[in-house]
């Protein structure tokens, strides 16, 4: 799996959740740029390290954002809040989830795996 597949998933969405999942993608390549962007599970996720750490999918009500992990949005303060459950972040087709708390998730991402014994390349 490629950007290009990246790509294609986003391109297939509907024209709201299209805009946002483009500026979702834009706000995760720009925290973490070493990423492989690939499709994971479904949907567009982005590898560092082997390892998924975060992922974004546009639904019919919602756009979320999925941190591929059950713990990693309860150690961001700021998460609590938002829709989803665990293991996604939900938010308006039209809205895309803020860039701090992106960056949040993704650095909480990183001391999860890091305490698992995962070393970041």
């Amino acid at each position: 799996m490629s950007t290009a597949d990246v790509d294609a998933y986003i391109e297939a969405q509907p024209a709201p959740q299209r805009e946002t999942l483009h500026e979702m993608r834009r706000r995760i390549v720009a925290i973490i740029p070493e990423a492989e962007q690939v499709i994971s599970y479904g949907m567009p996720g982005f590898r560092v390290g082997g390892k998924v750490i975060a992922g974004i999918a546009g639904f019919k009500k919602h756009v979320s954002y999925f941190p591929h992990s059950g713990s990693v949005r309860g150690r961001v303060a700021s998460a609590a809040a938002l829709a989803g459950n665990k293991g996604t972040i939900q938010h308006p087709v039209d809205a895309p989830l803020d860039i701090d708390i992106i960056r949040e998730l993704i650095e909480a991402k990183f001391v999860e795996l890091a305490e698992s014994g995962w070393a970041r390349p």
